[in-house]
């Protein structure tokens, strides 16, 4: 017997109209006039109607029809338990550049999963091809107004994508963009440069043709490519020296004073690693135009710090033996953040002197020594950049929370923050990822 599709409800609000007409969790959700529920934004389209005809099978099996009548745009009050109930659809490229294809082996499954959905581009910020859209997700995109969406470009230049991407498909992206404005979606573009390949002369054309879709283009990063030490058969890629990084910069922001000229926002940003690798200073935050790609890496940095010295000038000037002094602290991060972070431990030491800090940078062990940030470390290189004789006794370790998988204490390699107390007998703090966080934590 066929499985019947729909969406599972987790949660009925109580006191919602879902829990007034009898709807309850284990409830399967079918179709709302008429059409399928294949996902959270169908739902949310569906249901914003004041007349609704809604088919639901009970947990029990028994098959409900409904009809609903209720203001505009007033929820019916329930939770789904996914945000796409059909499934997340799968990449069908073969980037040269691909970070999954340089994961180890024995992670958990959910890691090695490739998406390139367009819904979760527009829910979550996903950067998305483009390459796999049919033409009822165009006309979707266009019906239900889904914007703005992500889109990994890379480069216009046709030929150089479509071998980028591993596909014949890609060489349409600009075809796809001016669909897109076209259709008054706004979108948000990625490029990841990669030495010798897409970036100098490639770059510049890239830029170029991008600028055309002003104002339905939001903002262009341009983020250095990801490498692991498990790249063997595949296509020869390089890390950027920190020469070339500076290069990068001096060009990304040549192209940003042309476009305030022309547009009055800068449009395209550097990511941070290339300011950290180049150990050229950030921008100040103005320059980030209102950080429209901070999730991507594209001023990350700026707002941290940013945030730490808001937090630690407000803080009274702590003297020793008072509360928030005398204390031992390591800060643990990947080897890229710690100029950054010894910059501002040095603030935070002006305001209580009887703090006493360090900074370790961790080196990947488990991805390789290329891979330098914080986020991707793992409870195996922690037990070995903090072991025994590295922290003393009497040092408390902060981690941020960027390391472990969103609301939980694991780590990539499935350790816990408890299998590191053990393995490291010393107390171990997580604090947030922010300037904010790490101040408080510092300063008590």
């Amino acid at each position: 017997m066929p499985k019947t599709r729909g969406a599972k409800i987790a949660a009925v609000i109580p006191g919602s109209i879902a829990a007034q007409i009898g709807l309850e969790a284990g409830d399967l959700l079918v179709s709302i006039n008429s059409e399928e529920v294949e996902d959270i934004i169908a739902y949310r389209y569906l249901t914003a109607d004041e007349n609704l005809v809604v088919e639901v099978i009970k947990a029990g099996g028994e098959r409900w029809v409904l009809e609903i009548e209720k203001d505009y745009g007033e929820d019916l009050g329930l939770e789904l338990a996914e945000a796409a109930f059909n499934g997340m659809r799968r990449c069908s490229n073969k980037c040269v550049f691909c970070f999954v294809d340089q994961m180890p082996p024995g992670l958990r499954s959910s890691l090695y999963f490739k998406d390139d959905d367009y819904r979760f581009s527009f829910l979550h910020g996903n950067f998305i091809t483009l390459t796999n859209l049919r033409e009822k997700d165009w006309e979707r995109i266009f019906r239900q107004r889904l914007s703005p969406l992500y889109i990994s470009v890379h480069t216009t230049n046709a030929a150089l994508r479509a071998g980028l991407l591993g596909n014949r498909e890609a060489g349409l992206i600009l075809e796809q963009l001016a669909r897109l404005q076209k259709g008054g979606i706004e979108f948000h573009t990625q490029i990841v440069l990669c030495p010798g390949v897409n970036d100098g002369k490639e770059l510049d054309r890239t830029l170029s043709d991008l600028a055309v879709f002003f104002p339905a283009l939001a903002s262009i990063a341009v983020v250095p490519v990801g490498l692991t030490a498990y790249r063997e058969k595949l296509y020869p890629l390089r890390r950027y020296t920190p020469e070339e990084a500076r290069e990068v910069i001096r060009q990304v922001e040549e192209w940003q004073r042309e476009f305030r000229s022309r547009f009055g926002r800068g449009l395209v940003y550097a990511a941070d690693e290339f300011y950290l690798l180049s150990g050229w200073p950030l921008p100040e935050a103005p320059a980030y135009d209102g950080f429209p790609q901070k999730e991507n890496g594209v001023g990350l940095t700026r707002i941290f710090m940013d945030e730490f010295y808001r937090e630690v000038k407000d803080e009274p000037l702590k003297t020793p033996g008072r509360e928030g002094t005398g204390r031992r602290v390591v800060v643990a991060t990947g080897e890229l953040a710690v100029p950054v972070l010894e910059e501002l431990i040095t603030a935070a030491k002006a305001r209580a002197r009887g703090l006493e800090v360090r900074v370790v940078g961790i080196a990947n062990s488990f991805f390789g020594s290329q891979v330098t940030v914080a986020g991707l470390l793992t409870g195996q290189d922690l037990v070995r950049g903090l072991s025994e004789g590295k922290v003393a006794p009497e040092e408390r370790i902060l981690l941020p929370d960027v390391m472990l998988r969103k609301g939980h204490q694991v780590f990539l390699d499935d350790w816990t923050v408890d299998d590191l107390r053990v393995r490291l007998g010393r107390e171990i703090e997580v604090i947030p990822t922010s300037g904010a966080a790490l101040a408080r934590a510092l300063l008590g």
